[in-house]
């Protein structure tokens, strides 16, 4: 099982891409839900992460998917804007998943 990224900025792409995550930059209301629609049909995704402002773009699909379906677990991430959260909130996210203090 695995990871999968949908953002709305490269840089999280590519700091993701560094751990390992695939993932894929989207910016359109229907980009994400197309992303969304793709990456709930493969089999060997377990988590979806996705950015504060995707998750904005089309909060009731994702809610829907998130009380209707086991798998895969989908979680909101903050971008490099951060949007009120701390500014190392990425970093700590990181440390507690893998570990691994950066």
């Amino acid at each position: 099982m695995r990871f999968y990224l949908i953002s709305d900025n490269v840089d999280t792409q590519v700091g993701m891409r560094l751990a390992g995550i695939d993932g894929i930059v989207v910016h359109e209301t229907a980009e994400v839900q197309k992303a969304l629609n793709e990456v709930i049909e493969m089999d060997d995704v377990a988590v979806v992460l996705i950015t504060e402002t995707l998750l904005s773009l089309c909060s009731d699909m994702i809610y829907d998917l998130k009380l209707n379906r086991k798998r895969p677990l989908i979680v909101e991430i903050p971008d490099r804007h951060g949007n009120g959260r701390t500014k190392d909130s990425i970093t700590r996210y990181v440390r507690e998943a893998i570990g691994i203090k950066i």
